[in-house]
């Protein structure tokens, strides 16, 4: 997303990563119908000129956060074993949809989109899971002949996923998720 900012003056970073933490403490502290540009700058402890600069509404600021942060986090070893890789992978995404900062982000953002068609834009684009998702399907490629090689991977990866924590299910239990895993090894094989 900060390919997005304006010629001229080049970012500060730590003024950036104010703007991040800021849009994400805002968050969880008032929700996002209640975050403004204004509240965000005033957090960070920047103008909302430099907000403004670098980002033209708080659904850009938010899913730039949640993208850097959804990188770090979803970010598991590779194993040899397939279904572990695949358990590994789900346990924390379902980790960073219920206790992350940026899952809730990312669940705001869902909802958002409902509503506003470019916020749903900027989610695609920003493919916040599917970037992390393909990582893992990647290298299980080589073993799982079956594995399709479209976006319809990453929705039987990640979907029933985001549906139960969405939906407010209990989230699955890591034993739930180890046959969820084990389905899709035998679906891909």
């Amino acid at each position: 997303m900060s390919k997005s900012a304006a010629p001229g003056r080049p970012r500060s970073e730590s003024a950036r990563a104010a703007v991040l933490h800021a849009v994400d403490d805002l968050l969880v502290e008032t929700g996002y119908a209640a975050m403004t540009m204004k509240g965000i700058a005033e957090r960070a402890g920047v103008g909302r000129q430099t907000v403004y600069r670098w980002w033209p509404t708080k659904a850009h600021i938010l899913i730039e956060a949640c993208a850097d942060d959804a990188r770090g986090e979803l970010t598991i070893a590779a194993h040899a074993d397939p279904v572990r890789m695949i358990t590994e992978f789900l346990v924390t995404l379902a980790q960073f949809l219920t206790a992350s900062p940026a899952g809730a982000a990312y669940r705001a953002l869902l909802g958002e989109a409902q509503h506003d068609g470019e916020v749903g834009t900027l989610l695609a684009a920003a493919d916040i899971l599917g970037a992390p998702a393909r990582v893992v399907l990647d290298r299980l490629a080589p073993t799982l002949p079956g594995l399709p090689q479209d976006r319809l991977a990453v929705a039987e990866l990640c979907g029933p996923i985001v549906f139960l924590v969405i939906t407010g299910d209990t989230p699955p239990s890591r034993r739930d998720l180890r046959a969820q895993a084990q389905r899709l090894v035998t679906t891909w094989a």
